[in-house]
């Protein structure tokens, strides 16, 4: 039994309230033989989502089992309690052997699922992808990538307006896979076209794809308009400027944000030189950029992080933070029933944060993977 805090519930924040927990799960009542907590002064939280997460710890989710547990465990300390395995453009037959891996680590329960980003996108918005392993997404191979994943896959990145792009939308949308609009060129009519089509998702909203435009609007302001649409945003200081950040929130409202880190290698551990996937990059006072062009290259952002910033910087209200990190990816993922919230009958899944919304506490399932840190 957690008492004392301030705990964030779906239907509003609980002050002075009280947590149960047994075994796995959260309780409506403790058991009698419960040990009492007394985090007073603090605030607890549903443990966070991300859904769009290439690594950390120095290990990234393209590499081997052991290096894919070392990223899953950094970001689970930083209170990340369910995590999708993102990869990178890279060699289809390696992105298919890849993804057999990851959809065994998924079916132990270490992750929740795999993104493909790439190879799908655009050489125009490219990013840190690299362009000669580039390819339309023709829906053989986008298939091919998703029956590697043995019902695993949970979302792929496509530039929707390249052949075959609309025609990939369909065939996720009808195996129950995410689309996400990414790594584009489109325009607002070709936009309109995949959402209609399918996608559900803006993947990295701004980044990676043509600016909002008086006269040529873009993907954006088809992205930002739609109800059907969920936008991520990398809410690390560095990807987006807090206007463009104010801008997606008071558009698409808090039920349609996500939060996500992008997290690359360096995630946890700082700066040096690292790959991702087969290129290199420099990370420089925590910012990751490609050694050759100079691109950004994913981010050095945990999830704790995030919640901090948008709290203290972006003057986000506690509740719609908890929205943006934990509910609405839980959602996307379709996983609410069991994580995302702070309700009986759920995971056990939580983030304990002091006053000034430092992490002092993480539990996954019950357990504690990093102990109260109390006065």
């Amino acid at each position: 039994m957690l008492t004392g805090a301030s705990v964030v519930l779906p239907t509003g924040t609980v002050e002075n309230g009280r947590l149960a927990i047994e075994g796995t799960r959260i309780t409506s009542a403790p058991p009698a033989d419960a040990q009492v907590i007394d985090v007073t002064g603090h605030w607890l939280v549903p443990g966070f989502v991300d859904i769009h997460n290439h690594g950390g710890g120095g290990a990234s989710f393209s590499g081997t089992a052991e290096q894919i547990l070392t990223a899953v465990h950094t970001h689970r300390v930083h209170g990340t309690t369910t995590l999708v395995a993102s990869t990178v453009t890279d060699e289809m037959d390696l992105l298919v052997r890849q993804a057999g891996l990851l959809s065994e680590l998924a079916e132990q329960g270490d992750i929740a699922g795999i993104h493909f980003e790439g190879p799908f996108i655009s050489p125009c918005r490219k990013g840190a992808h690299s362009e000669k392993l580039l390819r339309d997404p023709d829906p053989a191979e986008v298939r091919k990538l998703i029956d590697a994943a043995r019902g695993k896959a949970k979302m792929v990145t496509l530039a929707t307006e390249l052949p075959g792009g609309i025609d990939s939308v369909r065939l996720l949308a009808e195996n129950g896979v995410i689309a996400a609009i990414g790594h584009t060129d489109a325009g607002y009519e070709q936009t309109v076209e995949a959402i209609d089509a399918g996608a559900t998702v803006a993947t990295h909203l701004f980044n990676a794809m043509p600016a909002l435009n008086h006269r040529a609007p873009g993907p954006i302001a088809a992205l930002l308009e739609d109800e059907r649409v969920t936008v991520e945003l990398i809410n690390d200081g560095v990807h987006l400027h807090p206007a463009a950040l104010e801008l997606a929130f008071r558009h698409a409202g808090a039920a349609r944000v996500a939060f996500i880190t992008d997290a690359m290698d360096a995630a946890g551990i700082g700066d040096g030189r690292y790959m991702l996937g087969p290129l290199e990059v420099e990370v420089s006072e925590g910012v990751a950029r490609l050694v050759e062009g100079g691109s950004i290259a994913g981010s050095t952002l945990t999830l704790d992080r995030a919640f901090q910033r948008a709290v203290s910087v972006d003057k986000l209200s506690v509740e719609d933070a908890v929205t943006a990190l934990s509910a609405n990816p839980a959602r996307l993922l379709g996983l609410f029933d069991r994580v995302g919230s702070l309700e009986p009958g759920k995971d056990a899944d939580l983030v304990l944060l002091d006053a000034d919304f430092e992490l002092k506490g993480v539990m996954r399932q019950g357990e504690w993977v990093v102990a109260p840190q109390l006065p």
